[in-house]
């Protein structure tokens, strides 16, 4: 029989018949623990992703119940393979249409740095028309490490303010991308 484990709780005040803590300790738990993947794959690092997806794996022991194909729907972009840079427009509009918060992996060799792929036609790394989060490394990562990418994301989510998104660095990053912020 497996043991059952429960996320830790956020550092707060215990007592008896209590506990107590703040806000953004909640509900970064909540969100770390619910993350919705977007799975955008070009290639052979898809078919890893969907290894992470199966039994083996189970990628829904994280949160990730519920892979979204529609970015309105997903909090969580994972960006596998090779884009080429006819593709780059499509990747940046899917990345605007998510709702805030949103969070990027970049996923094997092609997405981080544009892998074995020098060529003028390729996107030399996702993160020249995107911020990227975690970067997994890999051709093509094995699902421990798509696994591992997911949990140093969910380390971020946990961790992050409330407050971030409508922060003025938050702000000049997007600029620095030339994606509007959503003030919601």
């Amino acid at each position: 029989m497996s043991k059952v484990t429960l996320a830790e709780a956020p550092p707060g005040v215990e007592g008896a018949g209590f506990f107590a803590t703040s806000l953004d300790k909640a509900i970064g738990l909540a969100r770390a623990n619910s993350l919705w993947p977007l799975p955008f794959a070009t290639s052979c690092c898809g078919i890893e992703f969907m290894a992470t997806m199966g039994s083996t794996y189970d990628l829904a022991r994280f949160g990730a119940e519920r892979p979204s194909f529609s970015p309105r729907q997903a909090d969580m972009l994972l960006v596998m393979g090779t884009i080429a840079k006819k593709m780059a427009p499509v990747l940046r509009q899917v990345y605007i249409q998510m709702a805030e918060p949103r969070w990027v992996i970049a996923v094997g060799a092609c997405a981080s740095s544009g892998g074995i792929f020098d060529t003028y036609s390729v996107l030399q790394g996702v993160d020249e028309i995107i911020p990227v989060d975690v970067y997994v490394p890999g051709c093509p990562p094995r699902p421990e490490a798509i696994l591992d990418g997911v949990l140093k994301l969910q380390e971020i989510v946990k961790s992050e303010s409330l407050n971030r998104r409508n922060t003025p660095e938050y702000k000049a990053l997007l600029e620095k991308y030339g994606i509007e912020a959503n003030n919601e």
